[in-house]
């Protein structure tokens, strides 16, 4: 067991805390803190890119505005789960030690986890990097392959400090970066609208299963996002135990959805303006060509400034994994090795793939791994009422409330891995199509398949394992939490 500690909390220095409990006199904040924390993060290039992808699809505007909004719903998901780190006072990567086991949990964090993680560093890194190198190739550096490892490099070692210093310069910096990021992006969006082709009419208009393929498709990409920030209680575990969780869903859902919606919405707008040769040679090409000079720098820094934003605090909350699985290594040192990891990543896809290919990809794939995770953490999150102890949680002996059966959890582990294994036969990628999925003429499925899966095999199995063991979910059996 760990007991609380006390670490000051001064911008200047970086943050030394891991994944030690938060004592109650340390907690600080309100809920709505929360609210640019995630909002910077989510005004960025890849939704622009994603709402570009929709129109690629055949979609119509009006569509392509349906399946943004029915994709970014699901951020309510990362508001509840977001509730149990003022409950728990600790990171997500410990609280989800009830879901699989102090063992379980190992695997799972270590696995998929770091999966997560490497794939939305170099996801954003990329974005950056191809920005970064499009605006160089402008005034000569052109190496296709060498200005976009070296911008990559640059922004990765930016993005690890910003890891080092942790909470306090997140929750400071995160306001003044988002209202940074929004005038930037409203200025960018600005320039695009005159080019928007308002009364849009697809070139071949898609009906029947054909559109409800594309549909399906693009609320699984769009989907991806949400389901991947099953690490929010990292960032809300600070608050005071007493804030309301109805707060604290509010202003995180609202936070990454608002954006995330409007600038989405944007890039299905540009996608409508741009010819397929323009679009061929890249979104951040064609992005760029409707600016004014002066702009596109300023545009390439906004890129970069949002890139640093969201995987600092992706590295931040990855950092905290390895202590969580039990590797004998503090959160700074931690921070170092995440980013280097997607720094790896990052280069790899740099001399690879396109902008457009990656995101589509990778973000499709992802979902077979947060959408089960991150809904059996929703699910027990609402099964337990939200009550979780620190001090449990942090009991790994044999015996322990979270022992389970030899330290794992079967509910959980099972839940997960048959919720991925069934969504891949309603996927609809360029690298995989499930036969379910195929059968039914492409529409993808994965989304909300692994959601009912998953949560119907954790509910079910856990309310019989509380049955023999109660105190193992108390709030289930209706005992004193």
């Amino acid at each position: 067991m760990t007991d609380a500690v006390s670490y000051p909390e001064p911008l200047a220095h970086p943050e030394k805390r891991g994944i030690e409990i938060i004592d109650s006199s340390e907690r600080h904040g309100r809920a709505r803190d929360l609210f640019p924390v995630w909002a910077a993060p989510n005004v960025s290039v890849l939704n622009f890119t994603v709402g570009a992808t929709l129109i690629l699809l055949g979609m119509e505007l009006w569509q392509a505005f349906l399946v943004i909004i029915a994709g970014n719903l699901l951020w309510i998901l990362t508001g509840i789960v977001a509730t149990s780190g003022p409950a728990a006072g600790t990171s997500g990567s410990v609280v989800t030690r009830a879901i699989y086991g102090i063992r379980g949990n190992r695997v799972v964090v270590a696995f998929f986890g770091w999966f997560i993680s490497a794939v939305f560093l170099a996801l954003n890194w990329l974005a950056s990097s191809f920005m970064g190198a499009e605006l160089l190739a402008q005034i000569g550096f052109t190496d296709p392959v060498l200005v976009p490892v070296l911008v990559t490099i640059i922004v990765a070692a930016i993005t690890v400090l910003v890891a080092v210093f942790g909470h306090s310069l997140i929750l400071r910096s995160y306001p003044v970066v988002a209202s940074v990021l929004l005038v930037i992006f409203l200025l960018v969006t600005a320039f695009v609208l005159p080019h928007v082709q308002w009364g849009y009419t697809a070139p071949a208009p898609l009906e029947g299963v054909p559109l409800w393929s594309a549909m399906t498709i693009g609320c699984a990409i769009l989907a991806s996002s949400p389901l991947s920030y099953s690490n929010s209680p990292d960032l809300a575990r600070y608050l005071p135990k007493s804030t309301k969780p109805s707060h604290i869903i509010a202003a995180t859902a609202l936070g990454g959805a608002l954006p995330a919606i409007f600038f989405t919405s944007v890039g299905a707008l540009l996608a409508t303006g741009i010819d397929a040769a323009t679009m061929d040679r890249g979104i951040e090409s064609a992005l760029l060509a409707l600016l004014p000079a002066w702009l596109g720098p300023i545009f390439v820094v906004g890129v970069i400034i949002n890139t640093i934003a969201l995987n600092g605090m992706t590295t931040y909350t990855a950092s905290m994994a390895f202590q969580s699985i039990g590797v004998p290594i503090r959160r700074i040192p931690s921070a170092v090795v995440v980013g280097a990891i997607g720094t790896a990543l990052t280069i790899y896809l740099v001399m690879s793939t396109s902008l457009l290919d990656a995101v589509n990809l990778m973000l499709q794939l992802l979902v077979l791994i947060s959408g089960p995770t991150m809904t059996v953490f929703a699910t027990d999150v609402i099964l337990r009422r939200n009550h979780y102890s620190g001090d449990d949680l942090f009991d790994e002996q044999p015996g322990s409330r979270f022992w389970y059966s030899g330290g794992w959890h079967v509910p959980g582990l099972l839940a997960i891995g048959l919720g991925a294994a069934v969504a891949s036969l309603f996927l609809t990628s360029s690298v995989w199509t499930g036969p379910i999925a195929a059968a039914m003429g492409l529409l993808d499925l994965s989304v909300p398949v692994s959601m009912v899966v998953t949560a119907g095999i954790y509910t079910a199995l856990t309310r019989l394992t509380a049955k023999r063991r109660p105190t193992a979910i108390p709030s289930i059996e209706g005992a004193p939490a």
